[in-house]
């Protein structure tokens, strides 16, 4: 077959596909309106969908509205995603699409239309009341529930990749933690990981949601421990991402207890270049990130530190993870000592913001852990080294299901072991993810 006929059928099979979306919306919520322009590059040709709470219309070709967010693909891709053949997040993982503008948006476009047939998305983000929170989650894959929680400054889309992969096994919740990305950013919240434990217990018994094995990095790994601490029922196993322990050494103590964070409701913001500096200093090997990533996060960061309750989340936040107290009665070490439920830690050795000597204390506090320290590794393995972050994750939850099924299991108890290097299959799996980012289309496929 020619490559025009090849053009001509997959041309109409694409225009079938966008004249079917009304048809197929599972409308958004109260207020909600968007322009999404998809462009497919192999074609030549531009639709637009806009949506709204009442209803879906696509056009082809652009009107001269600005689109809130702008998704460029193939044909192949395109027809692979409405027949619901992969996520869009497989597609974002493998560089199949390229997005400008509001990352959110683009992901949540997926889960605005039923397949074929009447089925469900592969994922969805959909907004959870729980008690005052608005807290915007993402959902994808069948099983026994996992929740991922993003660090400071971050957003859900830090933990695509690892959604993507656990997604085969399990239920996987990623929400934008309160004041963070798309969730209600209370003007006056504590903004503590006592604080955030409670809101993503109350998401989880907003949705259903008895227990789950809970991932955490950076700041969302503190605020995962926080709730086996309080709440060790809810949590099956715990899997912690460089987490943001409490600092034993806090000379600047004084200084920062004086920086309100009020200060944030006040107009002002960060340069570009301080952003993106601060950005790849979380990284070891800049290499493996694709640079149009790093673009978008700082934009996306930037985009959502508009906001003042935005700016005033971001700096409590900071603020109390480094005041938290270390020792004494009710100080962070003490209370990890009577942590009941299986842990596994997962350092950096070139982790800047939590260096990897944070290990000696958990070995002292909690010998029962398990940690794990991922040679040349910055603060966010799951975007740095995901391929072998997501084995390790998958390899202690399958062992802590099966401890808890009563089948016989080995839950390692072990001082830090050192991870030297990815084995065969994971050094394979990595350069071919480096081959797809060099050659695919590249403006996202992972973000931190």
């Amino acid at each position: 077959m020619s490559t025009r006929a090849v053009n001509t059928q997959s041309l109409t099979a694409v225009t079938e596909a966008f004249r079917s979306l009304p048809g197929r919306y599972l409308g958004a919520d109260p207020g909600f309106e968007a322009t999404f322009q998809i462009k497919l590059g192999d074609l030549g040709r531009t639709w637009e969908v806009s949506c709204t709470s009442h209803g879906a219309r696509v056009r082809q070709g652009a009107t001269r509205r600005a689109p809130d967010v702008t998704i460029s693909t193939d044909a192949a891709t395109w027809l692979a995603l409405r027949q619901g053949e992969l996520s869009g997040i497989d597609a974002f993982e493998q560089r199949r699409l390229a997005v400008r503008g509001n990352l959110d948006y683009a992901i949540a476009f997926e889960g605005m239309f039923r397949l074929p047939g009447g089925r469900p998305p592969l994922l969805q983000i959909h907004e959870v009341a729980a008690g005052r929170h608005r807290i915007s989650t993402l959902t994808m894959g069948h099983g026994p529930d996992v929740l991922l929680l993003h660090g400071l400054g971050g957003t859900r889309a830090s933990l695509f990749e690892t959604a993507a992969a656990l997604s085969q096994r399990y239920r996987v919740h990623a929400p934008d933690l309160p004041g963070f990305g798309s969730s209600s950013k209370p003007a006056r919240g504590a903004y503590n990981a006592r604080w955030f434990a409670e809101a993503m217990l109350a998401m989880m018994d907003a949705q259903g949601i008895g227990n789950a094995h809970i991932v955490g990095n950076s700041m969302g790994g503190r605020i995962a421990l926080e709730m086996a601490m309080t709440a060790p029922e809810r949590v099956n196993a715990l899997g912690l991402l460089c987490p943001a322990v409490a600092w034993v050494k806090r000379g600047l103590h004084p200084l920062v207890r004086l920086l309100r964070p009020e200060f944030g409701l006040l107009p002002h913001g960060f340069r570009r270049g301080m952003v993106a500096g601060q950005f790849w200093s979380m990284f070891y090997d800049r290499d493996v990130i694709d640079p149009a990533v790093g673009d978008l996060m700082v934009d996306e960061f930037r985009r959502i530190y508009q906001s003042a309750g935005a700016r005033y989340a971001f700096l409590s936040s900071a603020r109390n993870i480094y005041l938290e107290a270390p020792y004494g009665k009710q100080g962070f070490y003490p209370r990890l000592a009577e942590l009941e439920r299986p842990a596994l830690f997962v350092w950096g050795t070139h982790d800047r913001l939590v260096p990897p000597a944070f290990s000696r204390h958990v070995s002292k506090w909690l010998p029962g852990a398990e940690q794990v320290v991922l040679q040349n590794c910055g603060h966010v393995p799951q975007v740095e080294c995901p391929v072998q972050t997501n084995e390790l994750l998958l390899d202690f939850f399958a062992r802590a299901d099966a401890s808890q099924a009563g089948t016989p299991a080995v839950l390692r108890s072990t001082a830090p072991r050192a991870a030297s290097g990815p084995s065969p299959s994971l050094a394979d799996a990595e350069r071919e993810r480096a081959g797809r980012r060099d050659s695919g289309t590249g403006d996202i496929g992972a973000a931190a």
